[in-house]
């Protein structure tokens, strides 16, 4: 018997989620990650040699754009909820390239925060939250199986990205790498046409009423999914921003700490694999605590034996394959618990504090690595994972008997 996972996907069940545009949005998102989020991992210690700016300020302005993704995420949520998400994620990649060019052209700190302004709201049209709500809405609760192929491509980002990037700063320099970025970003707009105009069908499956925000058992399921999502999120922009530092700081040369970074997206791909081939047999529910376990894992992996190969192998790819499970569980936890047809507004709302929070987490990874060292971040890094694997339990605990 074949894979589910590997079945195309069928409007029939799907309610007009197809291959042809699962390849077309996860390509896209293998070079949205890769142009925007991984883009000051890559070149932030060029812009900061040349311009003579500090590390903290630097990697401020990618804390600045998780602002802006949080400031608009209502916003974005509910237009695709009310229009689809074929022209918001097109706009995300031209405001993503805009932003590029602006940090090619920065020689003032001003200009350069203005491009990771265009940048944040570029991410939040275009990213995997994004494209969630819009499958979401094609497909209801049966778009999980088509979050997670998604996802796949996507997890390729930092393998193909972080090498990529690094190959064109040394042989163009970090300007025209970014001018290259921004071209990219253009021709991949092209991929949304793949959506359909408007939302789509209404979703069927969906369990009305569940997003009254004045019900107690759903305010519940709503902290505890955005205490989920917040800690998955805080940690991995933290280490977005610094795993390569973060592995120089084990020990390892930077050449080496880039190849063992480079695992991260294979970790990433592997993870979702797995939760690819499980399709819709398992419980949401029961399948998030896998990636919350595998995040304790990987970091008590670092501090126990990250200087050493072994350690260090398992660190990049249980991160690796913890991080990318729980992308996927953050767009599939709301279709278990809350209405699809108002996905957008709902995650939206969650992920507004978590995209706030989070923009805190690049400059914090650093502080604390002054501080304490990287020992220390890679402790308290296993505490916000400890927290997560609870939180996760317990919303586990509260739908013990219900089939999502």
């Amino acid at each position: 018997m074949s894979d589910p996972a590997a079945r195309p996907l069928r409007p029939s069940a799907t309610g007009g989620i197809t291959a042809t545009l699962v390849v077309c949005l996860g390509c896209a998102q293998i070079v949205s990650w890769g142009t925007m989020h991984y883009l000051v991992s890559v070149f932030g210690p060029a812009i900061q040699a040349e311009l003579g700016w500090s590390a903290g300020f630097v990697h401020g302005g990618f804390s600045c754009a998780l602002a802006v993704m949080g400031l608009s995420s209502v916003w974005v949520g509910r237009r695709i909820d009310r229009h689809g998400g074929r022209a918001p994620m097109m706009a995300g990649c031209a405001l993503g390239a805009a932003g590029c060019v602006t940090l090619a052209a920065a020689h003032h700190g001003a200009v350069y925060y203005m491009g990771w302004v265009l940048l944040g709201l570029g991410m939040r049209l275009a990213l995997y939250d994004a494209a969630f709500a819009a499958l979401a809405h094609l497909g209801g609760p049966a778009s999980r199986q088509a979050m997670s192929q998604v996802t796949l491509f996507g997890g390729l980002s930092s393998t193909i990205f972080w090498p990529l990037g690094q190959w064109l700063g040394q042989e163009w320099g970090w300007r025209s790498a970014l001018a290259v970025y921004a071209l990219l970003l253009l021709a991949s707009s092209l991929l949304y046409l793949a959506l359909p105009r408007g939302h789509g069908p209404d979703t069927a499956g969906t369990a009305p009423g569940r997003d009254a925000p004045d019900r107690p058992a759903v305010r519940a399921d709503v902290l505890l999914y955005g205490c989920i999502a917040t800690l998955a999120l805080f940690i991995q922009t933290g280490m977005s921003a610094h795993l390569p530092g973060i592995l120089r700081g084990l020990g390892w040369t930077p050449g080496m700490a880039v190849s063992l970074s480079a695992l991260f997206g294979i970790g990433q791909v592997a993870g979702r694999v797995g939760i690819a081939a499980m399709g819709r047999r398992a419980r949401t529910l029961t399948v998030n605590l896998l990636p919350c376990l595998l995040l304790c894992l990987c970091f008590a992996a670092a501090l126990a034996a990250g200087a050493t190969l072994p350690g260090a192998l398992a660190f990049t790819l249980l991160y690796g394959a913890g991080n990318g499970m729980a992308t996927i569980m953050r767009g599939a936890i709301p279709l278990a618990l809350f209405d699809a047809r108002n996905y957008g507004r709902i995650v939206g709302g969650v992920l507004r504090p978590a995209f706030m929070l989070s923009a805190a987490a690049p400059v914090c990874f650093a502080l604390v690595i002054g501080h304490v060292g990287h020992a220390g971040l890679l402790a308290a890094a296993l505490s916000m994972a400890a927290a997560q694997l609870a939180a996760a339990l317990l919303l586990r605990h509260r739908h013990q008997d219900s089939p999502s």
